[in-house]
């Protein structure tokens, strides 16, 4: 058992050292993602940063789409005795005041994409409820996210071309997120082989001038609710519970892509009223980032003892490469008040449209 400068601090929860967790899943992880958008369909930029305890993995990836090109860099390393060094080869993250401020760089490499961004919270970081799910006897998810929306200023370099970031109108939103969900190489499938199951998600971090709504919607095979959460988050004064939210997809035809979609409200004692959420720029979020879609390269996934920094870049003008563009995706949304209780004249704003749809679902006829 080793020391780590974590167990200086008096923060520990259970009798270990700080830099071993308190359960033996392979499956813990502890992270960070971030994302950064033009509040339009110019560029979206993805960034995560994981930790894996019980894998002795921590790894990194940014993501940029811009127009047709899907750029990622990825690097992965040995987690090694120190959980407060946040750095993987080009990438780190520093936490400049907790729950505020941070700033996250993508050094200069040869693969045409760095950063040196500072992030700003627009809201006090918020609690998100808990994400429980078992799934044919196994526990797969069971974690905990604190969530925020917020601005960011710096640069962004992309294929030679510097970016200035401002926050004026370079907005995103972040999360913390820490607990089980799986991660690493794959775990032979037992039982889970039967059958894939379904994964209804919507996670709509939306954000106006002078407040944001944050709101999650996943359901089961038959329209249970796994998880949900609808509250709008001022910076100066307490949450506003939105009740129950109810999600109304509408697909582009022969699809699962979804066009646009009203998100409808019911606050306890107040007027209901309806967000329209529209994706304007996709950016597919499995798609070389380690979340799951290349076998040899999936968070958390052990690769090697020394420092390992890769790039991978799609056309999606091109078939095979529009062909790649699958599952979770984390667009740029826009979100528009449709009547009833609109808090402010700000009735438009934008924000984070991450959704997913597999597996059968009552919305889908068979």
């Amino acid at each position: 058992m080793t020391l780590s400068p974590l167990d200086d601090y008096p923060i520990h929860q259970a009798p270990e050292v700080m830099r071993h967790v308190t359960t033996s899943d392979r499956n813990f992880y502890d992270r960070y993602y971030f994302n950064v958008h033009p509040c339009s369909d110019e560029l979206m930029m993805i960034i995560g940063i994981g930790q894996y305890p019980n894998l002795g993995v921590m790894d990194a990836f940014a993501v940029v789409r811009r127009g047709p090109v899907h750029k990622v860099v990825r690097a992965s390393r040995e987690l090694g005795d120190d959980r407060m060094d946040t750095t993987v080869g080009p990438f780190r993250v520093e936490v400049v005041e907790g729950l505020k401020r941070l700033r996250v760089v993508l050094d200069e490499n040869e693969h045409g994409l760095s950063f040196d961004l500072a992030w700003e919270g627009a809201i006090p970081a918020t609690l998100e409820p808990p994400h429980y799910l078992r799934w044919q006897e196994r526990v797969v998810f069971d974690s905990r996210r604190l969530a925020q929306t917020g601005r960011w200023t710096g640069t962004i370099t992309v294929d030679g071309e510097t970016i200035d970031v401002t926050p004026d109108h370079w907005w995103g939103s972040r999360d913390r997120s820490w607990g089980i969900r799986p991660v690493g190489e794959p775990e032979p499938p037992g039982i889970q082989v039967k059958n894939a199951g379904t994964f209804y998600w919507l996670y709509a971090p939306m954000q106006f001038e002078d407040h944001s709504i944050l709101c999650i919607v996943q359901e089961d095979e038959k329209g249970r609710r796994v998880l949900e959460e609808a509250t709008r988050v001022w910076p100066d004064r307490e949450a506003e519970y939105l009740g129950r939210p109810e999600y109304v997809p509408e697909y582009a035809e022969g699809t699962r892509d979804v066009v646009t979609a009203t998100i409808r409200f019911a606050p306890p004692g107040g007027e209901p009223f309806e967000v329209r959420g529209t994706p304007i720029l996709p950016v597919h979020l499995m798609v070389g980032t380690g979340y799951g879609l290349e076998p040899g390269w999936k968070h958390g996934m052990y690769q090697g003892p020394d420092l390992k920094v890769e790039g991978v870049t799609h056309d999606t003008r091109k078939p095979e490469d529009a062909a790649l563009m699958w599952g979770m995706v984390d667009a740029v949304g826009r979100y528009e008040y449709l009547g009833g209780a609109q808090p402010t004249a700000a009735c438009t704003g934008y924000g984070l449209y991450e959704y997913w749809a597999l597996g059968p679902h009552p919305s889908f006829p068979e």
